[in-house]
């Protein structure tokens, strides 16, 4: 079977805490892990009696009504009466996963992953409240303004959001629970749900997927013996990178770990967690302290705690060995029976029928960006595509810029003949022209 050290270890932002960088213009990208890791050894030891201190909480003051449990009926009910709009750019695959919620199917992998985090924290913080079964219908002022992500941010793009109309959205992060949460009078939590962004296709990407938000605020009687905003900082921090290694090591062993220096909008100072695992360096999570204005704006004053956020499908994928993203949404009895156990076992692949590659060029319209042809793809041939690569551009002396794909056409449950693959790639090349603009070469 194929190796998933390199595909689990490389996966890009898809699954990751999303939206870590800054508009170029407003701040650089900080170096990269191999140059910025500030602890090559750590080890973990159990929070000492002065950081284990967090487990009560006051509350917050003139709480707000909290979040209430989503309506899939409703969800969709919503996201097709703005099917006309002209900011919709939902697509009917992207409709048809809503009402999935693989976090909440019981022995499904990322089920599993769920479980094991919120029985880790369960027992170091068992004041904490979770959340599973929030809407993603939601305004751009939660997913993006209230956790000071700046107009212009590329993550605020129709490239790479999926907006209902230009007042809703499919939520990009489960960060986007934070305030409301916050708001309520809850000051320690875990936030688990579907989330979706416009993204590459491959083994590792996926335009839904499921990330973890957790979050701990101190009260002011736990930072009480730290009188400096530097001394405070440094206690968050320090309880912070205990509890995420610990939780790290509680899934996969006792790995050597180290931190990385990030940026994030919402949080400051703000890190990533790498553990050597399969001899690399695989991220595991972003995290940091919470930005004081958001804490301030939740009308939690001076208070002070740390954040994080993971992707369930890339744990999933190196602790199970799945090799391909898209067996997530199978419901092939003989993906799924493997892990009926409920405990992380390996996967052992069923099948692996053979490749289909057609090549599509075109010339492409100013404005276009590779994500609506990636779109495109998903649309008219689903899961049936194993990945997209871009393997040629070319610009003519005019500035017209052209564009070739390679399309890999691979069933995960069975053979594909040639007029198959022929068929759905004719609408592709077509819906190039009709739905791009693009000029056919």
């Amino acid at each position: 079977m194929q190796s998933l050290t390199t595909p689990s270890v490389r996966m890009s932002g898809s699954l990751r805490w999303r939206l870590s960088s800054p508009p170029s213009s407003s701040r650089a990208r900080l170096a990269p892990a191999s140059a910025s890791a500030s602890a090559s050894a750590c080890k973990f030891t159990p929070p000492t009696t002065a950081c284990a201190r967090f487990l009560t909480s006051a509350a917050a003051p003139s709480p707000s009504p909290p979040p209430s449990a989503r309506s899939q009926v409703e969800d969709l009910e919503q996201i097709k009466s703005h099917s006309t709009h002209p900011d919709h750019n939902i697509t009917p695959a992207i409709l048809e996963k809503l009402p999935r919620e693989l976090h909440l199917q019981e022995k499904h992998p990322l089920f599993t992953i769920r479980k094991l985090l919120e029985d880790y924290f369960t027992k170091l913080k068992p004041g904490m409240t979770y959340y599973n079964d929030l809407s993603p219908v939601m305004s751009p002022q939660k997913a993006f303004d209230d956790l000071l992500i700046p107009p212009g941010h590329p993550g605020r793009e129709p490239t790479d959001t999926y907006y209902v109309s230009d007042s809703l959205l499919l939520r990009p992060h489960t960060s986007s629970h934070q305030n409301e949460i916050l708001k309520s009078g809850v000051t320690s939590f875990l936030c688990t749900g579907d989330v979706y962004r416009r993204d590459t296709i491959d083994a590792t990407h996926y335009p839904a997927f499921h990330q973890m938000e957790g979050l701990h605020l101190f009260s002011e009687e736990d930072l009480e013996p730290y009188v400096t905003e530097e001394e405070k900082v440094a206690f968050v921090v320090k309880d912070m990178k205990l509890t995420l290694e610990g939780m790290a090591k509680t899934l996969f062993g006792d790995v050597q770990v180290r931190w990385v220096d990030e940026y994030f909008p919402f949080t400051d100072p703000s890190f990533e967690l790498e553990i050597l695992f399969r001899d690399e360096w695989m991220e595991v999570l972003g995290c940091g302290v919470v930005h004081k204005d958001i804490v301030a704006n939740c009308g939690l004053g001076t208070r002070k705690g740390w954040a994080f956020g993971l992707g369930l499908e890339r744990l999933a994928m190196v602790l199970f060995q799945i090799p391909d993203i898209r067996l997530f949404w199978s419901s092939d009895d003989r993906f799924l029976s493997q892990f009926s156990s409920g405990e992380i076992v390996q996967f052992e692949p069923y099948s692996k029928y053979p490749s289909s590659f057609r090549d599509v060029a075109f010339w492409t319209v100013e404005g276009y960006h590779e994500n609506a042809f990636y779109e495109l793809v998903r649309e008219v041939a689903g899961d049936i595509v194993e990945n997209v690569s871009c393997v040629d551009t070319y610009t003519n002396k005019e500035g017209r810029k052209s564009v070739c794909y390679r399309i890999n056409y691979r069933h995960m449950d069975r053979s594909l003949t040639n007029e198959e693959v022929n068929i759905l790639q004719e609408d592709v090349r077509s819906k190039v022209v009709s739905t791009l603009g693009g000029e056919l070469r």
